[in-house]
């Protein structure tokens, strides 16, 4: 039926449903991460019997906070641990930070790769795969630059859970840290916090393990067993793939019983945009299907639809407004269970779910994206 021919009064009753569905979401989505970890003890066990680990930093540019970032790794209570950093141009101003690191923490292995060489398309695979080589436990950590952990046993609960045998991979939830408290930034860390970060529990809820990029922990056997990095080489969603290629061999992905921090450093609305577009553009191509659903995850916007729709009739504004004060509590909730009560971004939630609408929109318009500086497009099998 064309959209023209679509009675006001069916436009205005849509609307209102999905945004009802989009607050029962909000909740939902606000409780699941409420009680993450809250009735799950973590493992204690004595950490002589844990296996080594090497965690892998790929790094690229003075970061914001990215000193804090990667001190919080370095701050770990694990007996055999080895940090690796990669830098793949000499002139990388990271360098002087792991340098002021090593300074910091004598008596941790550190380790510094620089490595120019490239394997593939995907420049942080291959600088995940230059630094690997100088690895030397067993299990492996591949861990973003502006990841946070949470506490100093972050690295011993997430190894606790190998001892599951099914278990082929540990994944970390992340949660949005604004580098500052200019708007920019804590709406760019509204869109992980209330949205992605809910829409990910939900989906584990309903039975999916997908693999987050923020931290991620896989034994060596396994990696060998599907391919090595090299099997990630060519791919935009390289942690995505990963977790494919482990479910593919019959094992389980987990999650780590902490939620870590992303620095988010948006600099403008542009770096946001395309930022964002590049997530929507990869995630549409990963899973079409809920990428399109997801738009019911934007209760304001489906409201405040309804209300132009019909802006003079008293139950459109009292509609809009109830669904407004639902969000709002949802996101108080995530807020409080992050530590995130200074972020809080309430007179906004509107204005944030209509720049969501509008880059979900844009992201099927095209297939191309900017990473780095870099304009890839972005095939139908995540190449």
């Amino acid at each position: 039926m064309p959209l023209f021919k679509l009675k006001p009064s069916f436009l205005i009753n849509s609307c209102r449903v999905f945004a009802i569905i989009g607050c029962i979401q909000a909740i939902f989505g606000a409780f699941l991460i409420k009680q993450f970890n809250k009735k799950q003890k973590n493992p204690v066990c004595d950490l002589k019997d844990y296996a080594g680990v090497t965690i892998l930093k790929p790094l690229y540019g003075h970061e914001p906070l990215l000193e804090e970032a990667l001190s919080s790794f370095c701050d770990q209570d694990y007996p055999k641990i080895q940090i690796i950093f990669g830098v793949q141009n000499a002139n990388d101003p990271a360098i002087k930070v792991v340098q002021e690191l090593r300074k910091r923490y004598p008596t941790k292995d550190i380790d510094l790769v620089i490595d120019p060489t490239i394997h593939g398309t995907n420049l942080k695979v291959s600088n995940l795969i230059n630094m690997a080589a100088r690895a030397k436990h067993e299990i492996l950590i591949i861990s973003d630059s502006d990841v946070h952990a949470p506490n100093r046993n972050f690295i011993q609960n997430m190894i606790a859970c190998f001892s599951n045998k099914k278990v082929g991979l540990v994944t970390s939830l992340y949660a949005g840290l604004p580098a500052s408290m200019r708007i920019i930034q804590r709406l760019a860390a509204a869109h992980i916090n209330y949205i992605f970060l809910p829409g990910v529990l939900i989906a584990r809820y309903l039975g999916r393990q997908d693999c987050l990029g923020a931290s991620s922990a896989i034994k060596r056997e396994v990696l060998q067993q599907i391919g090595g990095l090299e099997s990630l080489l060519n791919h935009v969603a390289d942690d995505a793939i990963l977790g494919q290629l482990v479910r593919k061999q019959g094992l389980h992905i987990t999650l780590a019983p902490n939620i870590v921090k992303t620095t988010v450093y948006d600099s403008d609305m542009k770096f946001l945009y395309q930022h964002e577009l590049r997530w929507n553009r990869t995630i549409k191509n990963l899973e079409p299907l809920g990428f399109t659903f997801s738009f019911l995850q934007l209760p304001l916007f489906w409201a405040s639809l309804s209300l132009l729709f019909n802006p003079f009739r008293y139950f459109s504004w009292v509609f809009f407004g109830l669904c407004w004060g639902i969000k709002g509590i949802s996101c108080r909730i995530i807020n409080r269970k992050l530590h995130l009560e200074h972020c809080s971004i309430f007179s906004l939630l509107p204005f944030r779910d209509w720049l969501s609408a509008i880059i979900m929109m844009n992201s099927f318009r095209g297939k191309h994206v900017n990473w780095r500086g870099k304009i890839m497009k972005i095939r139908n099998d995540l190449r």
